[in-house]
């Protein structure tokens, strides 16, 4: 309880002390002795209370000051006041910093806060992701030791920020970003990294499409015609060449078919603009449906397939991209393995990543052709993968998909004994390990 400090109050109290202590000096004619003795007394009484009040300020837990009487009852009232303003000040400065950390999260581009030495102070979600940056292990770094591309140091160390420039993403480099940098407040920097892969892809991804469908359509486009030029004049054809014509006409447009569909379903992953980080996707769910397809898919192969999920195991991503990932890696086995065969597939989690692979017993692949499997329509047998209805396109959506997921498709393969197709998404897109953010509310609150 607060009470108005009064010096008139303590001075009558001290005084009304010292009249009590020389009348009783006065009676007992020891007058010098007495206000010594009450000297001394009133001296150690406020050493008592000053070593008491050092205590509470420095080492007692309790927010509550003690109970104590007089003039010290004021400085303990005085002490607790200001800590309970300071108190609700912290609160309030840390609502308002969880505030502008929700505001900042919900950007649609990355964002950095550079101070004066080009030091991280601190970023948003998407710039872990798509930057590649750790918080708060990278807090206090200098952000061109971590964006090393020169293209981005020059922009940075220029100081000329009227246009942005389009860099690589450091985390991955089949991203483009459109780094932006404006000063504000006191020397300190705002980044801003947008991403443009899709408008600076966008003109090649047309001319590649168009080379592309005109080479593969050619082969079964040729066939068709060659048929076609010859049913006017089927008098003296035998029954068995027409039904060997129909029959391959039909796999011909089955194959047209299949390869438009595959165009489509690419061209519509690499010019996607969904956001990867918005939305959960239960993988275990996925591949049980994918298992049955592969069972089905396996009848005629008769391969061992195992399925080995981890059942609560679930990530950020576009459901329908990352469907096309997985079932394209275990439908590629079951086709290209020879009957019959041994197949596991795996999605498990290792080191906080989610972690997916499929191996088999195959022929395997030589080492020179690789680093070419995820290029658009490249086989590596074309007359097997005709046979058994590839169209060259199923590792380049893989790939697309990955790449737009911030993973990257990883294949090891030994002649002879088998391949092994395996990918990783990061911990920032793990739903069951979120991030090991320390919210900068939090920090104010540690800090103060």
């Amino acid at each position: 309880m607060y009470y108005p400090f009064s010096w008139l109050k303590n001075l009558l109290r001290i005084g009304g002390f010292y009249v009590i202590v020389i009348l009783i000096g006065l009676y007992f004619d020891a007058l010098a002795i007495a206000v010594a003795f009450a000297s001394t007394w009133l001296l150690g009484f406020y050493s008592w209370h000053m070593y008491r009040f050092n205590r509470w300020i420095w080492h007692s837990k309790k927010m509550t000051p003690p109970k104590v009487p007089g003039f010290w009852e004021h400085v303990y009232e005085g002490v607790y006041y200001i800590q309970r303003r300071n108190r609700r000040k912290r609160k309030e400065l840390t609502r308002m910093v969880k505030r502008f950390r929700e505001g900042s999260e919900a950007l649609p581009d990355a964002t950095v806060v550079v101070d004066s030495n080009a030091c991280i102070v601190w970023c948003n979600r998407l710039a872990r992701i798509e930057l590649g940056l750790r918080w708060p292990q990278d807090s206090g770094r200098r952000v061109d030791n971590l964006i090393r591309h020169p293209n981005f140091i020059e922009y940075f160390h220029s100081g000329k920020y009227d246009y942005p420039v389009e860099v690589p993403s450091p985390s991955n480099v089949q991203k483009i970003f459109e780094y932006r940098i404006m000063p504000y407040g006191e020397k300190h920097l705002l980044l801003i990294a947008r991403d443009v892969t899709r408008l600076t892809q966008l003109e090649q991804m047309r001319k590649d499409f168009v080379a592309n469908v005109s080479h593969e359509l050619r082969t079964p486009l040729t066939v068709l015609n060659g048929y076609l030029e010859m049913l006017p004049n089927t008098e003296n054809v035998p029954p068995a060449f027409l039904n060997k014509a129909f029959s391959e006409m039909r796999s011909q447009s089955e194959r047209m078919q299949n390869l438009v569909e595959e165009l489509l379903v690419l061209s519509r992953i690499e010019a996607s603009s969904e956001r990867v980080f918005e939305k959960p996707v239960n993988v275990p769910q996925m591949l049980a449906a994918i298992k049955v397809e592969a069972e089905t898919l396996n009848k005629d192969k008769g391969h061992e397939i195992t399925f080995n999920i981890a059942p609560s195991l679930k990530v950020y991503g576009i459901e329908t991209e990352l469907r096309s990932a997985f079932s394209n890696l275990i439908f590629n086995a079951i086709h290209y393995t020879p009957s019959p065969g041994k197949i596991d597939v795996n999605w498990q989690e290792q080191d906080g990543h989610g972690h997916f692979s499929v191996k088999d017993n195959g022929d395997g692949i030589p080492e020179k052709h690789l680093n070419r499997l995820t290029e658009r329509f490249y086989r590596v047998d074309k007359a097997r993968s005709r046979k058994t209805g590839g169209s060259g396109l199923g590792l380049s959506i893989v790939k697309h998909v990955l790449t737009h997921h911030n993973s990257k498709l990883e294949i090891t393969s030994e002649v002879g004994v088998g391949s092994e197709f395996s990918f990783s998404f990061s911990s920032e897109l793990s739903v069951q390990n979120p991030s090991a953010d320390t919210s900068a509310a939090d920090k104010v609150e540690q800090l103060l």
